[in-house]
């Protein structure tokens, strides 16, 4: 039941115990335990032992399902295209617009091989080339993210990635359209109907019928990001994701309600996200709590935002913007909206944030489904050291070192005495025998 009154807690950054109060906040436990984790280093090793039989075995198990054949599992581009021919035309072009923004951004990201030549002829360089496959995980059951289709599979596809396998749970056989039809825009190439722990696994290693692959992208619940973790050396991954998070900055003349439904808008995740607003009016943090009272009963998920605000919800006070940058790096939040007069005076102080949304009208929202950028960001802090997923995420960096006889004599002499100064002889003479 919701409570009558959310009350995010109240910080004031003068106050002597604002940092340790501030680091209590932010907390995070790990996406798993060590109960988890024995359970799903079983499902791997099931997997990769018995292949296409654990992964039925495991489908009819976890999603009562009652199927004898990978086949009965497995989803071609006919399927796909049947999905997104059903859907209703509004929800298509929504699909259409939101793909075509995110593809256009991406391909800004495209990078390009490169080399230079040195006086004496060498070469040296960098060729950029595209992953083989990329698997994407799309969660199902409850949940539908047709929007976590397109943001993963076009980016994939814009770095040339030849082939895209998407693994989706199918709870008693049940699909979301739309997220087939997401599928059929972004180019996906093959799905199959298996999900967790199980499904990570097959990726990683491959069945008889699911191709492995080099990189698996997407979200999932805790026994995907512990079996993402497990496999991780086996096949890249993009990260190990924790609750979503929004940080909002505002001078205190943003719409309270704008700000309120901002902060709700990423609570309604999970009970574990965390929505966080930073003003150096308290008066307008008082009308904002005043606007999370009045509109929250207005939400259907107004049990999961009311507890994820009172569990890991605050209003924070500052003596100014300058001191609410600062927060905002000690932060790294996976999502920082500037609804301030002039953001672009604040956004050259901002180091650490996964998405960046400028002025009063740039809503998070926005961000989540059709402004172009990647909607899949670091979180617990990791926008420190980590970055959006992007076409860099799906392509490789070779580099490139064609010596010219008179370069390779030269540099030869160089690696000789370095070779010898760590003790490796063969290395040494390897480099001396081009030595003129």
């Amino acid at each position: 039941m919701t409570p009558e009154v959310v009350a995010p807690i109240q910080l004031d950054f003068s106050s002597p115990e604002f940092f340790s109060q501030l680091d209590a906040l932010l907390a995070w436990e790990s996406v798993s335990n060590d109960s988890i984790q024995q359970r799903v280093k079983e499902i791997i090793d099931q997997v990769r032992k018995h292949k296409d039989q654990a992964v039925l075995e495991y489908t009819c198990r976890f999603d009562r399902r009652q199927i004898t054949s990978m086949a009965e599992l497995t989803l071609g581009s006919e399927h796909l295209q049947k999905a997104l021919d059903a859907i209703q035309p509004e929800q298509r072009a929504a699909l259409e617009t939101a793909a075509s923004r995110i593809r256009e951004y991406h391909q800004h990201q495209q990078q390009s091989s490169w080399n230079y030549r040195e006086s004496d002829g060498t070469l040296l360089g960098q060729q950029v080339t595209p992953m083989d496959r990329v698997g994407l995980y799309v969660p199902g059951g409850r949940a539908s993210y047709p929007s976590s289709v397109l943001m993963n599979a076009i980016p994939a596809s814009v770095a040339g990635v030849p082939e895209v396998v998407m693994v989706v749970p199918a709870p008693e056989g049940g699909l979301d359209e739309l997220v087939l039809a997401a599928a059929a825009i972004a180019g996906v190439n093959r799905v199959f109907t298996i999900g967790g722990a199980q499904a990570v696994a097959a990726l990683a290693y491959g069945t008889q019928t699911i191709p492995r692959v080099d990189k698996i992208v997407g979200p999932g619940n805790v026994y995907v990001a512990t079996a993402k973790r497990e496999v991780f050396g086996q096949v890249g991954i993009d990260m190990i994701a924790g609750p979503s998070e929004i940080l909002v900055v505002c001078d205190g003349k943003s719409n309270p309600d704008w700000i309120a439904m901002d902060l709700f808008s990423q609570a309604e995740h999970d009970e574990d996200a965390q929505a966080i607003l930073i003003s150096p009016d308290r008066d307008f943090l008082g009308q904002v709590q005043e606007s999370i009272n009045r509109l929250l009963p207005t939400l259907e998920r107004k049990g999961i935002i009311a507890a994820s605000l009172n569990k890991r919800g605050a209003l924070i006070a500052v003596p100014d913007l300058e001191s609410a940058c600062e927060l905002v790096n000690r932060i790294a939040p996976e999502h920082l909206e500037l609804s301030v007069e002039n953001p672009e005076t604040l956004l050259p102080k901002i180091r650490h944030a996964g998405a960046i949304f400028m002025g009063r009208y740039t809503a998070e929202a926005l961000g989540d489904y059709c402004a172009g950028p990647n909607h899949v960001l670091p979180t617990s802090g990791t926008a420190r050291f980590s970055s959006p997923l992007g076409v860099y995420d799906f392509q490789k960096r070779s580099s490139v070192i064609h010596f010219s006889e008179q370069g390779a004599s030269e540099m030869g002499k160089v690696a000789s005495v370095l070779a010898r100064g760590e003790s490796l002889t063969a290395h040494a003479r390897s480099a001396e025998y081009r030595i003129k």
